[in-house]
């Protein structure tokens, strides 16, 4: 028996679209012995997967986390060791919010073979979808993209500066917060800033509504807005209103 060498490939799905994902992601799916995935990709993409791959769903939702993040790098680390080739399959991109540079040193450090697969940012096309460009001439030089809750549970620190900017921002993990996203906004003298929330991006139930960042929180709450969602803040989104 051919002994297989321990690999860990840490591969981007896309916003959720499965026919979003790359051609290169498709492959490295055909060659897995062992598939773990997360809850924001597609079944679908299992198809691609060899009969004899073990598929091991390792998903984490706000609030509903079916896996410590440690039990998840644990398992890596072992299906690896045993198993040969582990795919770990990520919504958007691995290295976007994903925690993927976090998995991938862990199998470094135990002596496993490492790459990189990077997958379709749901930050830029998630908004492009829905016709918001991340930037237009004249209107946004640029945009950020930022978790709207840190690891201590706080909303980030960052926004602060992107509010200052007249670049596009995009929130991740943010709809237990829209309160202080509002208040922020609104504290600074940009109560009529345009803005979107995106539920579902990219799926048949794809959600979207618009309105003024003031009445940020009631918007979610009038059309029952819940994670997985975005919420992309700026001018660009103007014409939509």
């Amino acid at each position: 028996m051919i002994q297989k060498i321990p690999k860990l490939s840490i591969v981007g799905a896309g916003p959720g679209d499965p026919e979003l994902i790359t051609l290169k992601a498709i492959r490295i799916l055909s060659e897995a012995d062992v598939l773990l995935y997360d809850a924001l990709t597609s079944k679908m993409l299992h198809k691609y997967c060899k009969p004899s791959c073990e598929l091991i769903f390792v998903g984490k939702r706000a609030g509903e986390h079916s896996h410590l993040q440690e039990s998840i790098n644990n398992l890596i680390v072992e299906k690896a060791l045993t198993k040969g080739h582990v795919v770990r399959l990520k919504g958007g991109d691995p290295y976007v919010f994903g925690r993927g540079h976090e998995e991938m040193e862990i199998a470094k450090k135990n002596g496993i073979v490492i790459e990189y697969i990077p997958g379709v940012t749901s930050a830029i096309s998630v908004p492009g979808l829905v016709g918001i460009p991340a930037t237009i001439r004249g209107v946004s030089d640029g945009f950020w993209v930022l978790t709207g809750t840190k690891s201590d549970k706080s909303l980030s620190t960052d926004l602060n500066l992107a509010m200052q900017s007249n670049s596009t921002v995009v929130l991740f993990m943010v709809m237990n917060k829209l309160d202080q996203v509002s208040k922020l906004y609104c504290d600074n003298g940009k109560a009529n800033m345009p803005v979107a929330i995106i539920q579902n991006g990219s799926l048949p139930n794809q959600k979207v509504v618009f309105g003024s960042i003031s009445n940020l929180e009631k918007l979610a709450k009038d059309n029952n807005m819940a994670p997985p969602a975005l919420v992309i803040i700026g001018k660009v989104i103007e014409n939509m209103i």
